[in-house]
This record gives C-alpha cells, structure tokens and sequence, in this order.
C-alpha cells in the first residue's frame, strides 16, 4: 500500500480516511459501520483511557460493569429517553440458531424466540438505574459515583472510523445525588474534567457551553458540552455531561431516606467520552505527511535509527544506543529503538513521520565519533545535530515544547475561526467561505434554530458557559436576542 496521502486542501474526507487506515489506527471490519481497531490506535486509546480514568478515580468515582443487553421494558420506562435512541437501537430477538432442513445454512430457530426482546445498549441509563434502586436506600448512600468503561451499539446509518460508528468504545459515568446543587455541580465538574483532558493531554483547545434544548441528550434537563474546531473549520463535539434531574429516578423508584427521616427521589447525572476522540485528535494536528500525535498521548514519545554500512558499525551504535536508551527510561520518556535490517533509514523515517512519533533521533559512525546525534521534531519538521551529553534531560523538555506548540497552535486556529456576524447574509457567507465558529445573536426559540439548520447545515454548538448578556436582534428573525451563542457545521 503507497503511503502517500490526499492532500488535506484537496479533499479533507478523503485525507482523513487514508491517514487513520495508513497509520494502522482502525480499518473497517466485516460488519456494516463496526470497526477493527489496530495495535497502534488501541494504544493510544489506551493513554486516552488511563488518563481519563485517573481523573475520574481522583474526583471520587469508581468503575463498575453492567450487562451489555438491556430488557426492552426498561426502556419504555423513560419515554423521552426512549424516543431519542429508538431509532439506532439493535435488538435481540432470538436466543438461538439451527441448521437449515438442507443441511446448507444455518437460520434463525424461531422455536427460540425471547419471551422479552432485548436491547444491545445504546448507552446505559436504564439497566443502571434499576441497579441504583438496590443500592441506594439513605441519604448514607450519597452520593453514588459510577463510571463504565464498556462498548455501545447505534445502527448509525452513515459510518466514519471513530467519528461515527455503528460500535464505539467508550465511558459512561453515572451518579446520584442528596440534592439537585450537588448534581448540578457535578455535572459542571466532569464538563470541566473533559476540558482540563482534551487541553493538556490532546492539545486541543475546546469551548465549554451547554446545548439548546433541540441539542440535548435523550432524557437530560442540561446537557454540558466540549466543542472543538478541527482543521476543515467544522466543530466537533468531544464530550458531554447531563443533569439528568430526578426524571430516572422517578421511572426507576430510586428514593432514600433523608435525615429526616423522610422518603425523596435523588438527582442524577450522565457523562460521557468515547473512541471520537481519536478522530478528533487526529484531525487537530495531523498534517499532509501524516499523523501528529501530542507527546503525552504518543505511545512511542522518541524512535531512534541508526544509520550504518556494516555489521561492525551497527554493533558500535547498538551500544551508544542501549547506554542512551537506559537515561531516557529513567527520565519517563518512551524509547523505541528500531534496529531492524529488513528496512532501509528512508522507509522508517517516512513510517515515523506518518505515524506521528513526537521525536526521532538518527545516530551513524560519524555521530559516535563526534559525540552527536540528528534530532528531528515531527510538529514542525525540523532537523538538528546536538550533542549526545545530557540528551535525555533535552529530549524531555523538547517533548513539553512540542505538546505546548500543538496546543498554542491549535487554539490560534481555533481563535482566528471564531467570527461576530450581525446579519443572516453575513452568516451565510462566513459560513461558506470561512468557516469555523460563527457568534450570533439567537432569539432562543427551536424554530428559529431549526431554520437555520435546514437552511444552511449549520447547527448551535453551544450556548459558551462564559457568554456575557448582551443585547441584540437575533441574527435570522430579528427578534430580541440576550446574548450570542455559537454557531456551525459539525461532524
């Protein structure tokens, strides 16, 4: 396979899906929209899924495992919630398969149909909720702090890797609450949890805000959001926190006791991140050559090659390289020392370069002579000779300059794609030739928001959690407006 890719100026689509298939991130799998996540992609989630669940664990949550089928009943417990996964649900309807009369296929033995259909979960609130009725009974119960690592399914009709897929990997946090402060609260803590990851871990700057009504989660009174621009100018939505109210804990009859002694349903929050964090990351930073992976989340941080004419050379690097290799474990940084003879310095440079590796050092018979190393940073394509002395403490402090100058660089871009229009011709041109974040003014209704969604794709990311009262017409029906929320086109 050639590893050259489409320009991203050509056909950012396109871009996308050759560099997550050519960098061995995921391919698609034998089942319509699921994928097959490679090595590579499944260690950099990996990092994601530590760091997130180190986050969690340190605010005072605990994981915990719920069943993958939900019994169809639980959900018609919630109808609004019920509703607004309907139409991507798979369902289990059978228990069992036979061999055909014929001997030639295998069929579906309707001797063995479910007495109740079964829900492969969308996501897990309800099967949940009737575990949180068993467990809480006081107020010395609360609150209760619950995170699942785990798989959902959505029959996703138009499928993308990691952006959208029919299965995606996830979390899913769930909790409950003495009183509706307390939920609300957390559900502005985990918002600010996701924030604080996709900042300093991914490098990618993001808006904090709530949804419109229109925009909520299926069942949720708030739902708090993470919006972030990637390099086509579109948003994306890369993580989600609902106040979900007392709405489950009235369908689930989960009350506890109070103090008092008496009997009170107890608020709740949902929240979540999943496996589109890998889209998203490689659409922040990626670039015409390949992947561009932020140092905290890369996981090979620095590959050294060497470079070498004789089986006696290759021994005399090979053991500069495992006395260097020994300084830079020590200092944290993960090494990969690529000494394979089957492939040429050129092919794994490029390799490197496409799979986004941070930092790549190249070492020869010149360097061990000279006490010097080639040292190329993957953010800028940049190449110097350094000296070898003190190499592990300067490639940590290279790896904290590159993940900063992705972030610094990324929120550039975000910030010069964040534009004030005033009028509806206004918008439209900005959104056509410009793209990114448009502020404008909203005079708050759903009609007007769904107007100018089937008018120009463009939907209301969110209401910024910082906005500022202001007032103004709104920007389609020139009505009263109190404040600009953002719009765009999003994936």
């Amino acid at each position: 396979m050639s590893k050259k890719l489409t320009k991203r100026g050509e056909d950012y689509s396109k871009w996308y899906n050759e560099l997550v298939v050519k960098a061995d991130l995921a391919e698609n799998s034998g089942v319509r929209g699921m994928m097959v996540i490679k090595p590579y992609g499944y260690a950099i989630w990996e990092k994601m899924q530590a760091e997130l669940d180190r986050m969690f664990k340190e605010t005072g949550h605990e994981n915990a495992y719920f069943p993958l089928l939900i019994p169809k009943s639980y959900f018609n417990k919630e109808a609004s919630h019920d509703d607004g996964f309907a139409k991507e649900c798979a369902v289990v309807t059978h228990y069992r398969l036979k061999t055909s009369e014929d001997g030639k296929e295998i069929i579906v033995d309707e001797n063995a149909k479910l007495e109740e259909e079964l829900i492969i979960r969308p996501t897990s609130e309800t099967i949940i909720w009737d575990s949180f009725r068993k467990w809480i009974q006081s107020y010395r119960d609360l609150p209760l702090l619950i995170n699942q690592w785990s798989n959902v399914v959505r029959w996703e009709m138009r499928t993308r890797l990691f952006l959208r897929t029919a299965e995606f990997l996830w979390q899913e946090g769930h909790t409950a609450h003495e009183t509706k402060n307390e939920a609300l609260e957390e559900a502005l803590k985990m918002q600010g949890v996701y924030a604080d990851f996709a900042e300093n871990f991914m490098a990618m700057p993001v808006i904090k805000g709530e949804k419109t009504e229109n925009e909520r989660f299926a069942g949720a009174l708030s739902t708090y959001t993470i919006e972030a621009l990637m390099q086509d100018g579109k948003a994306l939505q890369a993580g989600t926190s609902h106040f979900l109210g007392q709405n489950f804990a009235k369908a689930f009859d989960v009350k506890y006791t109070t103090n008092e002694g008496k009997q009170e349903f107890v608020w709740a929050t949902s929240w979540g991140v999943s496996t589109r964090l890998m889209g998203a990351l490689v659409m922040t930073h990626s670039d015409d050559f390949g992947l561009v992976l932020p140092p905290k989340l890369a996981p090979i941080q620095l590959v050294i090659v060497p470079i070498y004419k004789s089986d006696e050379q290759l021994e005399a690097i090979n053991e500069k390289v495992e006395k260097m290799m020994v300084e830079l474990k020590a200092k944290g940084v993960s090494v990969k020392y690529d000494k394979r003879t089957t492939h040429k310095p050129g092919w794994k440079f490029a390799e490197y370069e496409l799979k986004g590796v941070p930092l790549r050092i190249a070492i020869g018979p010149r360097d061990l002579e000279n006490n010097t190393i080639e040292l190329a940073r993957r953010d800028i394509l940049s190449k110097e000779i350094v000296s070898q002395e003190n190499i592990a403490e300067k490639v940590k402090t290279l790896l904290e300059k590159i993940q900063d100058n992705l972030f610094n660089k990324a929120l550039d871009f975000r910030n010069n794609l964040i534009t004030e229009v005033d009028n509806f011709e206004e918008f439209k041109e900005v959104l056509k030739d410009k793209g990114g974040f448009i502020s404008a003014h909203w005079d708050g209704t759903s009609e007007t928001e769904d107007q100018i969604k089937n008018l120009t794709k463009a939907t209301i990311r969110c209401i910024p959690l910082d906005t500022k009262d202001e007032e103004g017409i709104c920007v389609f029906t020139g009505n009263k407006s109190s404040r600009r929320v953002l719009f765009a086109k999003a994936y």
